[in-house]
């Protein structure tokens, strides 16, 4: 999957498709053959270098592993490229979840649980962080490690240094990989990773890896990079634990609401179940909704398409990579990979996602009848959710704060 920068606090997972021979469908459509041209740095790369390196020592870098670590460095123009892409069409959610939840990559994590049961077993046991889980973010991350990523990390962290654009970024990182290199956890020919940085089976970011890693077969390494996977399985386990994983907690259930719901009551916030169940929501069987604590509502294709409780490790989740999509793949493979039902509800297919400038329309719409969405940036967030939601209460639609192709429709009529 390419994710374009999702940043989290302190995980940024960047992930690439499934390696070539892997019988995983791709979780993102591959970048076009000629990326845009990025711009050019303020300054040469010798210079930024030469910079780069007082900073290191005086951070309290050993001058040598300094120099000669950066000595080799060198751009990477296709770094560059894949910085600056930025995506015309958005990819529709179902799309995204039937290659993260492919067939494949369910029947293969199952492999993988029953191949590493007895390490897995002991990371649970230890971090308290269910199996299934830690294997779906393996899965979703690198295809159960078939694609761990093969670029310098050195050069990918210095070339987006130097670009300047996310600078302050990326020379923590790669200060981060300096003092990796100087523990001597490994070696420059093994620090490999995607193009923005992220190493390993589970794509840890080098600051991630200081402060997250575990040498959990205790060979003296937290050794992410290796064949063998345990290390880095224990660190995401120990990853989610640190951020406060709940053990026996799902991550949410499919939902069903009741006739005459009030869609705005679904924006996220979370509230107590027994609320819900007043308000008639159920789960998607028509059960009682479960009670694993304060619940919010998620619509990710609006009110035609699946809805979700979810509850606090959801947003655990959320603090690998801050996405709605990522953790809800990340929740259903592991419910998928433990033996659960696909979900319930058909998505909008035949509705597509707006398109970046259509996005962009949709926002200036908003703010010139009175639903100010702070700005148009093609991104669809919070504020915009909640113009949108004002908007449809104005015309009398149902409040789901989903940007459509309906609603952008609504708005040209509205906006004459």
């Amino acid at each position: 999957m390419l994710r374009l920068f999702v940043f989290a606090p302190a995980l940024f997972a960047l992930a690439g498709c499934a390696a070539p021979g892997v019988a995983e469908a791709p979780t993102a459509a591959p970048a076009p053959a000629a990326a845009p041209r990025p711009e050019a740095p303020e300054m040469s790369f010798e210079e930024w270098r030469a910079g780069f390196l007082a900073r290191a020592v005086a951070a309290g870098i050993a001058p040598g592993v300094a120099q000669r670590t950066l000595a080799a460095a060198r751009p990477v123009p296709r770094v560059l490229e894949l910085d600056a892409f930025q995506p015309e069409f958005t990819r529709p959610i179902w799309d995204y979840l039937d290659s993260a939840v492919s067939a494949a990559r369910i029947a293969n994590g199952r492999e993988k649980l029953a191949a590493h049961g007895a390490a897995l077993a002991r990371i649970e046991a230890t971090y308290g962080v269910e199996r299934e889980v830690v294997i779906a973010v393996w899965g979703l991350e690198s295809a159960y490690g078939a694609n761990r990523g093969s670029m310098s990390v050195v050069d990918s962290l210095a070339t987006l240094a130097w670009e300047g654009r996310r600078r302050d970024f990326a020379e923590a990182q790669l200060l981060a990989a300096l003092r990796i290199l100087e523990a001597g956890e490994t070696t420059q020919d093994r620090l490999v990773g995607s193009w923005a940085g992220a190493m390993g089976h589970t794509q840890f970011i080098p600051t991630s890896y200081a402060d997250y890693a575990v040498d959990y077969d205790g060979d003296g390494r937290r050794n992410i990079w290796g064949e063998a996977p345990e290390d880095a399985l224990a660190s995401t386990a120990n990853y989610l634990a640190r951020f406060g994983w709940t053990r026996g907690q799902p991550w949410g259930v499919e939902a069903r609401l009741p006739t005459g719901f009030d869609f705005a009551l679904a924006d996220q916030t979370a509230r107590p179940v027994s609320e819900w169940r007043a308000l008639g929501v159920t789960a998607a069987d028509g059960g009682p909704l479960p009670d694993h604590g304060s619940a919010g509502l998620l619509l990710p294709a609006g009110a035609g398409g699946p809805v979700f409780a979810f509850y606090g490790n959801f947003d655990v989740i959320r603090r690998y990579n801050n996405a709605t999509s990522y953790a809800l793949a990340i929740g259903h493979l592991a419910d998928r990979i433990a033996g659960g039902a696909p979900f319930r509800a058909d998505w909008p297919r035949g509705e597509p996602p707006l398109s970046r400038s259509e996005t962009v329309e949709m926002q200036e719409r908003l703010t010139a009848l009175g639903h100010d969405t702070k700005g148009a940036d093609g991104v669809i967030g919070p504020l915009t959710r909640a113009a949108i939601r004002d908007f449809q209460r104005a015309r009398g639609l149902a409040p789901d704060g989903y940007a459509s192709a309906r609603l952008l429709a609504a708005l040209r009529q509205a906006g004459g």
